[in-house]
């Protein structure tokens, strides 16, 4: 019997999320599931469908994922992936079979974790480049993330709430001053019109974005999920090399680095705010632990290696 297999995908059957989930599908058919792959641009409403039961397995972004698997999805955390070799170890971890008592929460099972690179900063005036001048801006957040509220409070921005249909409409028309999206999203979302002349996508990744692939399990074979993991694991250099792709097709002129001296104080902003958001039960703690001996391993001379309070 065929399963539905819902896909978001903001470029619908012609982008690069659904073709890789065309592929995977070919090899679910060798684990026993025949899958029939349904593209939304919509990404509240698949969310919807798998819940309800519509779809079998759905592939969506950690922020939507995070109401299913809150273990997983908190790899989404502010800071708490800083660069593409971080990324690739925690992605390669999800795969171990240890922790596949971590992959299953809420009657749904996580079928694998995917890169969709950094979420940057995006601004339509190239001087916001210090925490300071954030101050008083008005920063999208999206209407299911609840950790964006705790961000935004802290570096005292106004929060203008968005969705992935409504975001790059309000920065196009210069309703938002700041919004944050992974480089996939650019060319989409069009949000060169945003950026204008004096905009500019800061080279600073608040957070690793990662896509989720889902499963109801009772749909599927046993093991299906072990294999899915795996598959999705070894798929990763295809995975980096098209977010590689997708932010080299950037214009550069877009691109704009900020002073070592800021990068630090957004360092500073995002530690303090896992450690209040895994209070506030919003980030998974197992989670964290990992993320930070990634972090220490990679960078051991980091002020936070020495510290214990995440």
């Amino acid at each position: 019997m065929p399963r539905f297999f819902c896909i978001f995908d903001p470029s619908g059957t012609s982008g690069d999320s659904f073709s890789m989930m065309r592929d995977y599908s070919l090899s679910a058919k060798q684990w026993g599931a025949e899958l029939t792959l349904k593209a939304y641009t919509d990404e509240e409403l698949v969310a919807k469908d798998f819940k309800s039961g519509k779809c079998d397995a759905t592939a969506i972004t950690a922020i939507r994922a995070r109401q299913f698997n809150n273990f997983v999805a908190s790899i989404d955390s502010v800071g708490g992936i800083i660069n593409k070799s971080q990324t690739k170890t925690i992605i390669t971890l999800m795969a171990n079979p240890k922790l596949a008592p971590d992959m299953i929460d809420h009657g749904v099972e996580v079928a694998g974790v995917l890169s969709l690179g950094g979420g940057y900063l995006i601004v339509n005036d190239r001087s916001i480049n210090s925490l300071q001048k954030i101050i008083g801006k008005r920063l999208a957040i999206f209407d299911n993330d609840k950790a964006g509220k705790t961000i935004i409070e802290k570096v005292g921005a106004i929060p203008v709430t968005v969705t992935l249909s409504t975001i790059g409409p309000l920065f196009n028309s210069g309703k938002i001053d700041i919004i944050y999206l992974p480089a996939m999203a650019f060319k989409p979302l069009d949000i060169s019109k945003g950026i204008g002349a004096n905009g500019a996508v800061v080279r600073f990744p608040l957070v690793a974005v990662t896509y989720d692939v889902l499963i109801h399990p009772d749909k599927f074979p046993d093991e299906y999920g072990q294999k899915s993991r795996t598959w999705f694991a070894a798929t990763l250099d295809r995975q980096m090399a098209n977010v590689n792709k997708i932010e080299k097709g950037i214009d550069e002129r877009y691109w704009e680095d900020i002073p070592p001296v800021s990068a630090q104080g957004y360092f500073q902003i995002l530690r303090e705010s896992r450690i209040s958001l895994v209070k506030q039960g919003i980030y998974d703690k197992k989670m964290m632990g990992i993320l930070k001996k990634i972090r220490c391993r990679n960078e051991p001379a980091n002020v936070e290696c020495s510290k214990n309070d995440e």
